[in-house]
């Protein structure tokens, strides 16, 4: 099996698949044998992933690309929506945010900084009203819990009991709404 290693200061290994192909993050020091165990340990569902993404590639053939003009009007929706939902979400978390930036991106939906500043996706405005509720949730609870630990999701869940619905509804169906970023980027 082929696949891009990317090395890093991470302490875990992890693996992804996605339109482009197979990566494998692994830490600086990991042996080469180890990361292989790992991938060999993860076949079934490495090749399950890859054959999903290539279905779902062939369903995106007809899709058109969205024109700039499109993204932008995306993205002044979502400048306007978005913070009003984090506004919203914040005090229930009892987190606050140093600004929310909006950007047309091709693989994340949202980020946090360390410093507190959040980053979403306005190709979010193309999924429904609790996708976009997931992934705000999502990114202020990194305000509590910088990682994705059982700690973090229990916040999340918390606060939004229907996060694994959506975020399996983004998972779904955001090789489409991603896919739509094209060249009008």
């Amino acid at each position: 099996m082929t696949y891009k290693l990317i090395r890093s200061s991470r302490k875990t290994v992890s693996v992804e698949v996605r339109a482009d192909g197979v990566t494998v993050r692994a830490p600086m020091k990991m042996p080469a044998s180890e990361i292989e165990k790992f991938v060999r340990k993860h076949e079934k569902w490495i090749e399950k992933n890859v054959k999903k993404v290539e279905e779902q590639k062939g369903s995106l053939a007809g899709v058109p690309p969205l024109t700039k003009e499109e993204i932008r009007a995306l993205a002044e929706r979502a400048a306007r929506y978005i913070p009003e939902r984090a506004a919203f979400y914040a005090p229930k978390i009892g987190v606050g945010y140093a600004k929310i930036t909006i950007r047309c991106q091709r693989t994340k939906w949202g980020s946090c900084s360390a410093k507190g500043n959040l980053n979403f996706n306005c190709l979010l405005m193309l999924a429904p009203p609790e996708a976009i509720d997931s992934v705000v949730v999502h990114e202020l609870c990194h305000r509590k819990e910088m990682n994705h630990s059982d700690r973090f999701y229990s916040e999340v869940l918390r606060v939004f009991p229907e996060y694994k619905k959506w975020d399996r509804w983004l998972k779904d169906n955001g090789a489409a709404i991603l896919a739509r970023a094209g060249e009008g980027k």
